[in-house]
């Protein structure tokens, strides 16, 4: 059995793959470890909600929060009414247009 080298730069290539994921798994396990720390259930699911309709969204507010817990700024879990403060503040304001006729 003779080694090809195509065949041994799929299997290097797969491996790289497999090593990419596993990183990625376990970054994102850490994630969601800190932010079980960090957060109340009721914050968590709307966290889980806000990822449905908006993920990119939910990746900024779990950055935040968790850049926060790191800094040592944050006091004790983040609620779900202090998450929806923040989630206001994120959130680009409606601005109020009124229209007089004459």
């Amino acid at each position: 059995m003779s080694d090809d080298p195509e065949l041994e730069a799929i299997r290097q290539k797969r491996m790289t793959e497999l090593q990419q994921r596993e990183q990625a798994n376990q970054i994102e396990a850490q994630r969601q470890s800190i932010l079980r720390q960090i957060t109340t259930p009721e914050a968590r699911d709307r966290l889980a909600n806000i990822r449905l309709a908006n993920p990119q969204m939910a990746d900024s507010v779990e950055n935040q929060l968790i850049r926060l817990a790191q800094s040592g700024r944050l006091q004790g879990a983040v609620t779900d009414p202090m998450l929806r403060e923040i989630l206001r503040s994120m959130v680009p304001q409606e601005r109020e247009i009124k229209i007089e006729r004459r």
